[in-house]
């Protein structure tokens, strides 16, 4: 038997896939109960019992200055620059990587240029948006677009060259022009890429949107974080920590769930 060959089952995928996060939480929890034996004090690693506290103050406890309730209203605050800056790149990104995709001239023309622009550190030009756009949600939003949108560029186009030509060349046969080749032949098959694309890039999108927060705003899940930093309120930052990342994690579940609903046949692909 070989070990290459061999599959987990239902229970024991489940169990292996729980285990690491097991063992997270006990070292943790280990650790935790060490520092504070030797200093009931310690604000380094509070126990479980001080998350417990700090996440009902956070979200089911409105706050005396604002009457908010800070969790959720970070929450709504970062989630709107997050989908726009996403939202305003898929839409770039679409348009662009398809046409550099199909179009000679236009490869020519962009292709160099939204590579260069892809190798520049998005947080080096923070500064630079602060002072062009102000220190508004212009400015976050832009830094999401300009670190996302030219990678999605890059990954679409490179999907519209890989069709196939016999695909283009059929269509042309047929009479069709380049307008219908667009929406016919190569759209519906980048789309499932693009959606891909989309969940790769949701990571580097929360770290943009996180830094921006960070430097400049007065809501938000980064904000919050950067805030209380001063005060050492670790029983705050770990769990909005663990917030944004089950946040990022049912966002890439749904848009694997909306890729797999409406394009059922990329799951034939993927499998293949």
């Amino acid at each position: 038997m070989r070990w290459i060959n061999t599959r987990p089952s239902r229970g024991a995928q489940l169990a292996l896939t729980l285990l690491p996060f097991l063992l997270l939480i006990v070292a943790y929890a280990v650790g935790s109960a060490a520092r504070l034996a030797e200093n009931a004090n310690d604000k380094l690693l509070p126990n479980l019992a001080g998350f417990a506290d700090a996440i009902n103050r956070m979200a089911f406890i409105a706050d005396p200055r604002t009457g908010e309730y800070l969790l959720w209203s970070d929450t709504w605050a970062s989630l709107i620059r997050l989908l726009s800056g996403l939202g305003i790149s898929t839409a770039i990104a679409l348009c662009i990587g398809m046409l550099i995709g199909m179009l000679p001239y236009l490869r020519a023309l962009l292709s160099p240029f939204v590579a260069v622009i892809s190798m520049v550190p998005p947080l080096a030009l923070l500064p630079i948006l602060f002072i062009v756009m102000g220190l508004g949600e212009t400015s976050k939003i832009a830094l999401i677009v300009i670190g996302v949108a030219p990678t999605m560029i890059r990954d679409l186009a490179l999907k519209a060259l890989e069709l196939p030509r016999e695909q283009i060349v059929k269509a042309e046969t047929l009479g069709g022009s380049s307008w219908q080749i667009a929406l016919r032949v190569v759209l519906p098959q980048i789309l499932p890429r693009l959606i891909t694309c989309l969940r790769l890039q949701l990571g580097p999108a929360w770290l943009f949107l996180i830094a921006a927060e960070a430097i400049s705003s007065d809501s938000g899940l980064g904000y919050r974080i950067f805030l209380v930093r001063r005060y050492l309120s670790m029983d705050v930052i770990f769990p909005y920590v663990v917030w944004i990342t089950l946040l990022a994690v049912l966002m890439n579940y749904l848009l694997d769930c909306l890729r797999i609903t409406v394009f059922p046949w990329s799951e034939l692909e993927k499998q293949a």
